[in-house]
Formats: structure tokens, C-alpha cells, sequence
């Protein structure tokens, strides 16, 4: 991994974790917000989240990502399971009771947890991939000096 990709790929953790520092905060606030403003809220942070995700779709498909296929299949089953969540979501909003309402409550909370671990662990593969990534640099820079001499 060269200098500047270990700096750029800091950089990235450093905005990752602003990120998490605004997502607590709006998760925070939204406790003593009106339904409606939450409402706004996750509509944004929803837009957002499209708009990165078209974002790194484009820069797969230009060729600029250096990864793995496993990878691009991942992202368009994210992609995928995130749409089916919408769906169901928007599907079951309509006319509800409030058992229904309750139902359709703990079942946005559950995926709302599954989706933080997930991100946990995404979090904790991508430390991982970034130490790999410099140890790997590293061992090429070993073989060529040994090479060289």
C-alpha cells in the first residue's frame, strides 16, 4: 500500500467516524423530534445513502475500483436487500391498526440493529483489509529489495 493510499485510507476512517458521530446525534434527537421531522430526517440520510451507493456502482463500473468481484456481487446484494426493506416498508404503511403499527415498529427497530451490526462488521473488515493491504506492501517491498541485491 503506498504512502498516499495508508494516508487516503486514514482519511477515510477519520470520515467514517464523523460520520457515526452525526448519525449519533440525529439518532439522539430525533427521540424528542415530531414524527414528521424524523420522518425528513431519515429521508435524507435515505438520499444520501443512494446517491454514495450510485456513486461507488459508477466507479465499479468505469473500472476505477480495484476489487474483487466478490465484492461488486456483495454491494448488488446490499443494494438488493435494501430495496426489498423499502418495499416492505412502504407496502405495510398503508392502512394499519395499531397492532399492525406496533408489528411494523419492531420490525424497522430489528432491521435497524441488523443493519448497525452489519456495519460494525463491515467497519471491522475494512481495519482489517487496510492492515492486510500495508502488510502486503510491505512484503513486496522486502522481495524487491532482496531481488535487487
Amino acid at each position: 500500500m503506498s504512502a498516499s493510499s495508508k494516508t487516503h485510507a486514514s482519511e477515510k476512517f477519520a470520515k467514517l467516524s464523523k460520520r457515526v458521530q452525526e448519525a449519533e446525534r440525529r439518532v439522539s434527537a430525533a427521540q424528542n423530534q415530531a414524527q414528521a421531522e424524523v420522518e425528513r430526517s431519515a429521508s435524507e440520510v435515505r438520499a444520501a445513502a443512494q446517491a454514495h451507493a450510485e456513486k461507488l456502482r459508477e466507479t465499479a463500473s468505469a473500472g476505477q475500483a480495484h476489487v474483487s468481484d466478490s465484492w461488486s456481487d456483495l454491494q448488488k446484494s446490499w443494494s438488493e436487500h435494501l430495496a426489498k426493506m423499502r418495499e416492505n416498508l412502504r407496502s405495510t404503511k398503508e392502512a394499519l391498526d395499531a397492532a399492525q403499527a406496533a408489528d411494523r415498529a419492531a420490525d424497522a427497530e430489528g432491521d435497524a440493529m441488523a443493519a448497525m451490526d452489519y456495519a460494525y462488521g463491515a467497519f471491522e473488515e475494512a481495519e482489517s483489509a487496510v492492515l492486510y493491504a500495508i502488510s502486503a506492501e510491505m512484503e513486496a517491498d522486502e522481495l524487491a529489495r532482496k531481488q535487487q541485491t
